[in-house]
């Protein structure tokens, strides 16, 4: 479906993003080979693009199953897109693509979305917090340019015209949402000497002056 695919990959998003590695920590989950846009690298399916998910599905009674097509089933999909993305226009999309291919008594809904945002990682700001936190960890900084979360960050970035720069403290092995999510002890220590250094340099280094 063109309508759910972004129409490319920024250069900076690009350039950004080939920095990453995709399951080197030996506690990351691993990426299988058959997920995601063929043709990328791993670093750019996760980071770069978008995905739908299915988070559930149930067709007939798992409890008393027949040998029988059922006549209803049900999903809940989940879709994870870039800025480029007009999330209004997801549903209608696919509802259009469902007609067109003779499926017209499937319906499609909604709960809710939120927008997408994204600074270009060549924004001064971006560039301003990347040297902070190298400067504190002495080591080099990854940014990220897309990272997966639903967020009212669209107040900020598009409403205020603010830019927003997120400094998640965590790693890819933290199993998020799930039961036995945690954090670590050094990386939480770690947290607290970058936002030191962070608020460190806002009040006495050079800071980006918006025009």
């Amino acid at each position: 479906m063109p309508e759910l695919r972004p129409t490319g990959i920024p250069e900076s998003i690009r350039e950004a993003v080939d920095r990453l590695t995709v399951g080197a920590d030996p506690s990351a989950p691993v990426l299988s080979e058959c997920w995601g846009e063929p043709g990328l690298s791993p670093a750019e399916r996760l980071f770069a693009w978008n995905t739908v998910e299915v988070l559930d599905f149930l067709c007939g009674d798992p409890d008393a199953p027949v040998g029988a097509i059922p006549g209803r089933a049900h999903a809940d999909l989940q879709a994870r897109f870039v800025a480029s993305i007009d999330p209004s226009e997801i549903v209608p999309a696919i509802s259009r693509h469902l007609d067109a291919g003779g499926f017209s008594d499937v319906s499609v809904t909604e709960r809710g979305h939120m927008a997408a945002t994204r600074m270009d990682p060549g924004h001064p700001w971006a560039v301003w917090v990347r040297d902070s936190v190298s400067a504190t960890t002495g080591q080099d900084t990854m940014v990220i340019p897309n990272l997966a979360g639903t967020i009212p960050n669209e107040s900020f970035a598009e409403v205020l015209g603010m830019p927003t720069i997120w400094l998640p403290h965590s790693y890819p092995g933290c199993a998020q949402h799930a039961p036995d999510e945690h954090a670590l002890a050094s990386l939480s220590r770690q947290a607290m000497e970058i936002m030191a250094g962070l608020y460190w340099d806002l009040g006495h280094g050079e800071i980006p002056v918006e025009r």
